[in-house]
Order: structure tokens, then sequence, then C-alpha cells
């Protein structure tokens, strides 16, 4: 199978563990191990490394999404999910505004790429 049909798939799990909250764990125990088998196979993919800093914030472990999402961010990524969830991890993990801002900025010039996801952002959750 091919990784952009294996990233498709995981943006429909992705969506899924909304209506299945029940198995949010289990999901996204599930995205983790695909998308660090697609990194296996391609390390430099970014839709992979953008996903797997979406979910990683989405489990809480905002530091561990910050690795990934900088990884792409040194490739060269120019997706507008990278930069949001840029932004999102940096307010959880309540860095200072002027270290995201530039993201958030960015992030109104880009474009989604179709196969990544944005982290959850729970304004009331800090």
């Amino acid at each position: 199978m091919d990784i952009k049909v294996r990233l498709e798939n995981v943006k429909k799990l992705q969506a899924k563990r909304w209506e299945n909250e029940d198995h949010w764990d289990t999901i996204n125990d599930l995205l983790i191990k695909e998308l660090d088998e697609i990194l296996l196979i391609d390390p430099q993919n970014t839709a992979a490394l953008i996903n797997i800093g979406a979910v990683y914030s989405d489990m809480g472990e905002n530091e561990k999404a910050l690795e990934h999402l900088e990884t792409a961010l040194d490739l060269g990524s120019e997706d507008k999910n990278l930069y949001i969830n840029l932004v999102i991890v940096h307010v959880y993990l309540e860095n200072h505004q002027e270290e995201y801002l530039e993201y958030l900025e960015t992030a109104e010039e880009k474009t989604e790429d179709p196969l990544t996801f944005k982290a959850y952002f729970d304004p009331q959750s800090h």
C-alpha cells in the first residue's frame, strides 16, 4: 500500500476518534503505530510528521509533538496545518507569544495539505 493511501487512512481514522471517544486511547495508539511505520519507510514525510505531532499533542505529549513538528519545519514543509499545530503546541507548553506569533502569521498565507490534520485545541484546558 503506498504512503499516500496510508496517510488518507490515517486521516479517516483520526476523524473517527471523535465519534468513538470510548476508544480514544486505542485509536491514538493505532495512529501513532501507523505513522511511526510510515516514518520508518520515509523519515522525511512531512505529512506523517505533522500528523504524528497532532496526535501527540492530542494525547498531551506536547514536547514529543514539538519535536516532530519542528522536524517537518526543518524539512521545509509549507503546510498550513504545520503552522497551526506549532501554535497549538506552543500555547499548551505555555511558551511566550513571541515564540509562536510568527507561525500564526505564516499560517494565514499557507494552504492546507489534504493529507494532514490539526491538533485539537481546547482553550478551556488551561
